[in-house]
Parts: C-alpha cells; structure tokens; sequence
C-alpha cells in the first residue's frame, strides 16, 4: 500500500511541474494571479478538485 501512495505522491509532482517547466512565463502570472485571489474561493476550488478526485478514484477503483 505504502508504494501506492508514494506512486501517487510522485505523479502529482511530475504533474504539478509539467506547467512551470513548459511555460513558466505563463505560470509564473497565474500564480500571481492566484495570489491575489481571496481565501474563500480558493478553498472552494480546493474543495471542488478535492471531491473531483474521490468521485475519478471511485470511478477507476
């Protein structure tokens, strides 16, 4: 089980570095973007990709 989750934890970074890596000018304004973004909705869109994930993990499982 545990090598699951370390797979799953090192897909995340590939995938989370693909955007800085490809175009970090672009990635580099949406952060800034985001930063300016308040708590709320953030937590929302978290939440929102959160249940999106469990309801993918389900479908697959």
């Amino acid at each position: 089980m545990w090598v699951d989750v370390i797979r799953a934890l090192a897909l995340v970074a590939v995938i989370e570095g693909l955007a800085p890596f490809i175009a970090p000018g672009a990635w580099r304004d949406t952060m800034i973007r985001l930063a300016e973004v308040d708590a709320r909705r953030l937590r929302l869109f978290g939440g929102v990709a959160i249940a999106a994930g469990v309801v993918v993990l389900q479908l697959v499982h």
